[in-house]
């Protein structure tokens, strides 16, 4: 998923203060526009804590009705230095690339594409046989800077591990993560430690979750009434714990049953610089991928756009397949954007 906001900020990735408890961030409705023009709920970044491990970038989303539109469309738009981790609770998205895939993701099931030093990408509901409802989540990750020139490629898993135990179901889409006695490790690649992680609560039940205590951790909640070590953690919030827990406690409500998304690993050691849909880390790793971009992106007599000559050869290649052409990059603001250092 692109983030498709018209004006993005300059987004300085670095972690906030670290209590001893929970510490709860608030969503933020952000209305995405172009031709998609749909809301999404987004916990991170923000200016409180814009990094948990290398997860750099948390929407929510949904449950949106689709049976009456064109539902999700997001026209090819392009990555540098990151992971897209798109998983869903409900619905299904078609997935293209500039190194050629073309993948379906249903929920229970993970596209993951790798950006390294530049990809484009599209993402749809598929026309005719989707089901009538799109929910789910869009996550990125930060690649260290020994990851930044990996070859882009992609890839689907639709055998994930999971866990059945005492009311409650834990699947692991991203590292690995051990819960009701079994270790789960997701066959997916990364390149810092990481764990993604669908927790599904019956009415009052609990689970523990065994982590590695050098890591950090945050929970997000998509629906019902859900603690995370002893604290409330609202629906569509995230609740982050700093590193220094061995385990950590999971519990629903006895009202209703409850779903949540874990997401942790190492503290991530670079400041980066986040900003429309390339990561880097100095202003001119930004300027130089939107002007690299933008010279990919053709403006047609009628005021679409198309690919320009040689497009496919350059370094966000070319979708195909795709009905439109693809999205322009905005103007970038009239400032130097500088990455901040980390909090000591």
């Amino acid at each position: 998923m692109s983030n498709l906001e018209t004006r993005p900020a300059e987004q300085v990735c670095a972690a906030g203060e670290r209590g001893d408890g929970v510490e709860l961030l608030t969503p933020r409705d952000v209305p995405l526009g172009g031709p998609r023009a749909m809301n999404v709920r987004r916990t991170i970044p923000q200016r409180a804590r814009s990094l948990v491990g290398a997860w750099c970038f948390s929407d929510h989303y949904g449950p949106d009705d689709v049976s009456t539109s064109e539902g999700m469309q997001v026209p090819p738009h392009p990555h540098t230095g990151l992971q897209t981790v798109s998983w869903l609770f409900e619905g299904e998205i078609l997935h293209r690339d500039s190194v050629g895939s073309l993948q379906t993701v249903r929920p229970g099931e993970l596209n993951l594409m790798t950006a390294g030093a530049g990809i484009s990408h599209s993402e749809e509901s598929p026309a005719e046989g989707r089901p009538p409802r799109l929910h789910g989540v869009q996550l990125w990750t930060a690649l260290p800077g020994s990851a930044l020139g990996v070859d882009p490629h992609f890839e689907h898993h639709g055998d994930l591990p999971a866990v059945r135990h005492d009311g409650v179901v834990v699947q692991v889409f991203v590292g690995r993560l051990r819960a009701g006695g079994e270790e789960l490790a997701s066959p997916a690649t990364t390149y810092t430690p990481l764990v993604g992680a669908q927790i599904d609560l019956e009415p009052g039940a609990e689970v523990w979750l065994d982590v590695d205590p050098g890591h950090e951790h945050a929970l997000l909640v998509d629906a019902g009434e859900v603690t995370f070590e002893g604290s409330a953690v609202p629906p569509s919030a995230l609740g982050y714990v700093a590193p220094g827990r061995a385990r950590l406690a999971v519990r629903a409500g006895a009202g209703s049953g409850a779903r949540a998304v874990l997401i942790g690993g190492e503290p991530f050691a670079e400041d980066v610089i986040m900003w429309w849909n390339f990561m880097g880390r100095t202003h001119e790793d930004v300027v130089r991928a939107r002007d690299d971009w933008m010279a990919q992106v053709a403006e047609l007599d009628d005021g679409s756009t198309g690919y320009a000559d040689g497009a496919a050869g350059r370094r966000f290649g070319q979708v195909l397949g795709y009905p439109s052409g693809p999205l322009r990059a905005p103007a970038l603001p009239d400032l130097r954007l500088k990455p901040r250092t980390r909090p000591a």
